[in-house]
């Protein structure tokens, strides 16, 4: 779990600030790199790194719990792509001003866009529902320049506490509100939705204290807060995509059908069935590094059943 720096012995302090200089130091040295060579430069090292760091063997995991009947052919495609898709991400993150300007023009369909417009215009809260999926990021940008509006995010600290200033600073460099994951986070993004604002939450992650939910086939323990917080302050929730363009660059960003208010149960499955069609459609698009089924409290993938 991420600590302050009052936390850490000398030792712990030491080996983060030696970290965050050489990643400050890499990520210094591809923005000095055009835009569009970077995001491809950073995209290719990851690639080249995933073996090394157990990204390819996590995926492959998990594809095999989830999607036994892929072909090896498949499988090796979409390792060599979440990588991709990721190390692109991570640089597109480090790079604000040039990601902002280059996907506030973005594309935006689907036919959740009426529902978008219309909230804002009744003046009632609406929460943007996506996932570890293409960029999120893009998403929001494209939508702030859309709607004229800011829309609060909430992230979750990095445990490096040198790095994670920079990480912090670039985010808000994309927008504010900005609501850190904890207490006082929660705080911030609930005080957002009385006040009739708009949020970005990621929904695609192992959560203890969960609900057990279904996705790709396979039980998997999930958060149904998003859903609870929708139906008490009678929020829109809207599920968003930021699908990367096969130039590796631009996105388009893709907004469904609101989700019908029912109970949080449903309402959170709805969601996840959502985002599994958005990902068989973009396999490589999903970071499938993420422990996303596993147990808690007897609840989710059990040990034994994980391939």
């Amino acid at each position: 779990m991420p600590v302050e720096k009052s936390e850490l012995n000398r030792f712990e302090l030491g080996k983060y600030y030696v970290a965050s200089l050489f990643l400050k130091g890499v990520i210094g040295a591809m923005r000095m790199l055009p835009y569009e060579r970077r995001i491809a430069t950073m995209g290719a090292i990851m690639r080249g790194l995933a073996p090394v760091v157990g990204f390819r063997t996590r995926v492959r995991r998990n594809l095999k719990l989830t999607c036994p009947d892929l072909t090896e052919a498949e499988v090796k495609q979409i390792s060599r792509d979440v990588p991709d898709n990721a190390g692109r991400a991570i640089m597109e993150h480090f790079s604000p001003e040039d990601f902002t300007e280059r996907q506030k023009t973005a594309k935006i369909s689907g036919p959740g866009i009426a529902a978008f417009d219309a909230a804002l215009a009744a003046g009632r809260p609406v929460m943007m529902i996506t996932a570890h999926f293409g960029h999120y990021l893009a998403a929001r940008i494209a939508l702030q320049a859309h709607s004229g509006q800011p829309i609060g995010c909430l992230f979750r600290r990095m445990a490096n506490p040198y790095f994670n200033e920079a990480y912090v600073e670039a985010f808000y460099k994309t927008g504010a509100p900005m609501f850190e994951q904890g207490r006082r986070g929660m705080v911030e993004m609930v005080r957002t939705l009385k006040n009739n604002g708009v949020i970005a939450i990621v929904s695609d992650l192992h959560a203890q204290g969960g609900e057990e939910l279904m996705f790709f086939g396979k039980p998997a323990v999930t958060s149904v807060l998003n859903a609870e917080l929708a139906i008490k302050y009678n929020a829109v929730m809207i599920p968003c995509y930021a699908i990367r363009q096969p130039n590796g660059i631009d996105f388009e960003i893709m907004l469904h059908d609101p989700v019908e208010h029912s109970d949080p149960k449903t309402m959170t499955q709805f969601i996840t069935d959502d985002l599994e069609k958005m990902v068989r459609q973009h396999m490589g698009q999903w970071f499938w590094v993420h422990r996303r089924w596993k147990n808690w409290n007897g609840l989710g993938v059990q040990p034994e059943d994980m391939p």
